[in-house]
């Protein structure tokens, strides 16, 4: 840990006391003497177009490199488009500072019908709302994948849970050549694509398929990110297997196959493991260790996916998946938990383990044609599941001297399979005035559900005459959901910049429920007595039709949309419980608002803010008059008197990003507020058994604030990124509880400071800092306040030396303050992996550690307004693995031995006029 320190603070001193850095500066102006803002400066090598430093023109069209001494011919250039590049050479390098003071860029004319610039790409470009990056100008080591590239990209923030920013707005789409990899999220392509293969990287707004086709403006605050693969390697293949095998019979294995050429791309991925890694990582290092850890249980998985796109033409595409997944957890927990009344508390504790698991199909296809005045997408899909569940469990509750208030002990076993369908359709058809157009969209889904269930619970009572509750039932229970949907849209410009759309939806939606309910019969040996007071069956129907208008206005600096929409409701709620029907229709016209704003200040800063407000009805078992008896402990009655429950949101956010400083932050605030909320209305016997109800109360809101800055710097072959981030939450919370009202109060404050430095091709270290701390105070209650914090450091260190070495550290420390006797507070958490590359590099052999210090605990303490609840469960331990993964990367055009990293500023280009 010394050695660590010492390292960390050698690397700030080079930072702040290193004198060999100089600086290029100046202004751009166009041929009319006005700045050019977000026009593209960068410094190269001549001798091999080696990238050395770049930035972009601020608003004014000021300028500054600040890099290392050049003892070699260099090229200063400047890019923009629809400008001719500038070009100055530094024939004897650049060894002071230097102010070039005004540069001007002319623009092309359209005399020529064809220019040929023999020139290079510039490192980044801002053409109308795409920021573009050229792959080439960012270096990587051998073997990166596309996640390797994103980090090295000015603007581009990957957090832990690999959730991508860019410039403070959040990523989540990524496409490759404008296509879905595998999934829109992007999980497989971050792990898998290889960054050698990559041309550009584009960042838009995020779009639906039908905003695409029109034209529109996104209308969310959402990125995407397009990933275009170099032309003369768009052929191939590419992908990794893997098996490996370790102590306690611990095992894990994986496959990536991918074949693509310029019209179809067909994906295969795999994993089978026991190691808690639900679904697919192949993550080069670290592998699946980091993920095994955020699970609790034991966890055995499976599961084996097939994706494919075709272009059949330019207008016509189509793309699907299968997946089949299987999952079983071993779950161990105890808890301890504390209850605030206005009379008093009590505690609960209590023990559970189970065996469950769930096997599936799932299956779609997306058909999109999209022509020049006609666009149609049409996707069906199927899902099929099997769950099954085994669980023991007992508990005991105690008053605040330590007596015995109630005891439950139980067990359970069941079986159940689902089937779901659905489809989606959307037509759209472009009408004679442009930005007039008229779309219909259809949607369904259907589900069915069963599920048997054996329950087996003796409950006693302590403190009163209660006769103790002992049950042996058999119970099915049969559900079934319908969704159909439809929904008409007009739109027609009303000036250049502001359109109208005016349309309906109609929606219903049907869930029903029957459960059965019977008691173990001792003379049949059987389980034939029908439970009536238990068995019921529920029937939900909701039909909502929506008529709304759309107000679009877009402007060079901000566009503003604003939905103002009235919901026409009937809510029909049908219930047989204890041989009675019961039923209740209700009817309601409430408004729905969706307004947002995005303002563009410059280039590099925005603002967003967005405000709906929308209106959630109530179920039909909070609104019948029926008495739940099914938990031994814990009676609910239905309330037929309830409101809907209008909830307000509000969102801004502030994002701004300095391309010459590689520097940004951003500032976002939400609030929710909510009129009517529907809460459980407790009440306790003598022997602690709840009796609730739902009920409307008023006052109910939160708002929060986070901040976050971050910076990129680099001198040499050493890169430094880090920040700091800042967050706080406030959640006002009345309810009612033991026949009266309280308030709790709950405040979470948490910042997170993070570094990442990396020396050349060798060497990359990732320490981390997270703080959370939650307080809540009560009104009327006995306890005034509950507080806890926790700490977590974690450090990452990875080296590539020597050479087809690979060797990582993922360390972290844990602290839980407050936990209750019996449980750990903390805990540290170390993985360590060693591969080596051999054969040409196509293969590689890794020992890995999980858990070297065999300390992995899952404690933790969870405050809410009316308890505390603290937890331990089971979680996985130490093991060690050994492993061999295939590589596989063929391309066409590709020469052999090409996979020795980035370089260079790419090609000539040539630009039609």
């Amino acid at each position: 840990m010394n050695r660590l320190l010492t390292l960390l603070l050698l690397i700030f001193t080079v930072t702040a006391y290193s004198q060999s850095t100089i600086n290029v500066s100046g202004t751009v102006l166009d041929s009319l003497k006005q700045p050019v803002e977000a026009a593209t400066v960068y410094l190269s090598k001549e001798r091999d177009s080696t990238l050395v430093e770049y930035t972009m023109t601020d608003v004014k069209g000021n300028f500054k490199l600040t890099f290392n001494k050049l003892s070699e011919p260099s090229v200063l250039k400047v890019s923009m488009v629809g400008y001719k590049d500038f070009t100055k050479k530094f024939s004897n390098g650049i060894s002071e500072d230097t102010d070039i003071k005004t540069l001007i860029l002319r623009e092309y004319g359209n005399q020529l019908d064809e220019v040929l610039i023999v020139a290079t790409a510039p490192s980044i470009r801002v053409k109308k709302d795409t920021l573009e990056f050229n792959a080439n100008s960012f270096k990587v080591r051998p073997d990166a994948n596309l996640e390797e590239l994103l980090k090295n990209l000015p603007g581009v923030q990957l957090d832990e849970n690999k959730k991508i920013t860019v410039n403070g707005k959040p990523v989540n789409e990524i496409l490759v050549n404008g296509k879905p990899f595998f999934n829109e999220d992007g999980a497989v392509a971050l792990e898998n694509l290889p960054a050698e293969i990559v041309k550009k990287v584009q960042v838009t707004d995020k779009k639906t398929k039908k905003e695409k086709f029109t034209g529109e403006k996104s209308r969310t605050d959402d990125a995407s990110i397009n990933i275009t693969i170099d032309e003369d390697k768009n052929k191939g293949h590419f992908g990794r297997v893997s098996g490996g095998y370790g102590s306690d019979k611990h095992y894990e294995a994986g496959m990536f196959l991918n074949t693509f050429n310029k019209r179809r791309k067909i994906s295969l991925i795999g994993s089978a493991n026991n190691i808690n890694a639900v679904g697919f990582s192949m993550d080069k290092v670290f592998d699946n260790m980091r993920t095994g850890r955020s699970r609790g249980g034991l966890t055995e998985s499976r599961m084996l996916g097939l994706n494919f796109v075709e272009d059949v033409s330019d207008k016509l595409k189509i793309n699907g998946s299968y997946d089949y997944n299987f999952a079983e957890t071993e779950q161990a927990n105890k808890s301890s938990t504390t209850k605030f009344l206005p009379s008093g508390q009590f505690s609960t504790d209590s023990n559970s383990s189970s065996l469950g698991g769930n096997e599936g199909h799932r299956g779609n296809v997306s058909i999109d044609y999209m022509g020049d005045k006609d666009a149609f997408y049409f996707s069906p899909y199927f899902s099929k599941e099997h769950t099954y569940n085994t669980s023991e469990s007992n508990q005991i509750s105690y008053d605040e001297k330590g007596e015995k208030l109630n005891s439950s002990n139980s067990s359970s076993s069941s079986r159940g399979n689902s089937n779901s369908f659905g489809t989606s359709a959307r037509y759209t058809r472009k009408l004679k005035q442009k930005g007039q157009y008229f779309s219909v969209e259809l949607n369904n889904s259907n589900r069915s559900a069963t599920n048997d269930a054996l329950r087996e619970s003796l409950t006693q009572f302590y403190q009163s005459d209660k006769p103790d509750d002992s049950r042996r039932q058999f119970r099915q229970n049969n559900t079934t959901t319908d969704n159909y949907g439809l929904s008409l849209e007009f739109t027609q410009p009303i000036t250049d910049s502001l359109q109208i759309s005016i349309g309906t939806e109609w929606n219903r939606a049907q869930n029903i429920n029957d459960l059965q309910v019977f008691n173990y019969n001792e003379a049949s040996q059987g389980y034939t007595d029908l439970n009536i007071l238990e068995t019921n069956r529920y029937t939900d129907i909701g039909t909502t039709v929506a008529p709304y208008v759309n107000f679009a206005l877009n402007k060079n600096k901000y566009n503003i949309n604003v939905t103002t929409k009235t919901q026409i409701v009937k809510n029909t709620a049908n219930a047989l419980y204890n041989a009675k029907w019961y039923s209740l229709d209700k009817h309601y016209v409430d408004p729905n608002i969706n307004a947002m704003i995005n303002y563009r200040l410059s280039k590099n800063n925005s603002l967003f803010g967005i405000y709906r407000y929308n209106v959630n009805y109530q179920s039909a078992t909070q609104l019948l008059d029926i008495t739940d008896i099914s938990n031994p402990l814990s009676t609910t009655i239905g309330n037929p008197d309830l409101k809907p429950t209008g909830q307000h949101n509000v969102n801004l956010s502030y994002r701004s990003y300095n391309f010459q400083t590689r520097a940004g932050y951003s500032i976002s605030a939400n609030a929710s507020i909510y009129d009517n909320s529907i809460v459980g209305s407790v009440i306790y016997d003598e022997d602690k058994k709840a009796i609730s109800t739902y009920k409307n109360i008023q006052g109910n809101y939160q708002w929060g604030i986070t901040g976050d800055w971050y910076k990129n710097s680099k001198w040499g072959e050493h890169a430094l990124r880090y920040g700091i981030m800042l967050r706080y939450n406030q959640t006002i919370s009345n309810g009612y509880i033991d026949g009266a009202t309280y308030t709790a109060t709950g405040n979470t404050i948490g910042p997170r400071v993070y570094l990442t430095y990396d020396y050349g091709e060798w060497v990359s270290i990732k320490p981390s800092y997270n703080y959370n701390h939650n307080t809540t105070n009560y009104t009327n209650f006995s306890v005034d306040k509950a507080s806890n914090f926790t700490h977590r450091f974690n450090i990452q260190t990875t080296t590539y030396w020597p050479k087809k070495v690979t060797f990582g550290n993922d360390f972290a420390y844990n602290y839980n303050s407050q936990i209750a006797k019996g449980f750990k507070k903390d805990f540290f958490m170390w993985n360590i992996s060693l591969a080596y590359d051999f054969y040409k590099d196509k293969f590689s052999a890794k020992m890995k550690v999980y858990d070297v210090l065999n300390q992995n605990t899952s404690s933790t303490r969870t405050i809410d307004p009316m308890q505390i609840v603290d937890t331990e469960s089971l979680v996985l331990k130490r093991y060690v693995m050994f492993s061999l993964t295939y590589k596989l990367n063929e391309f066409a055009g590709m020469k052999k031995g090409a996979n020795k990293g980035r370089g260079g500023m790419g090609r000539p280009m040539r630009v039609m006029r």
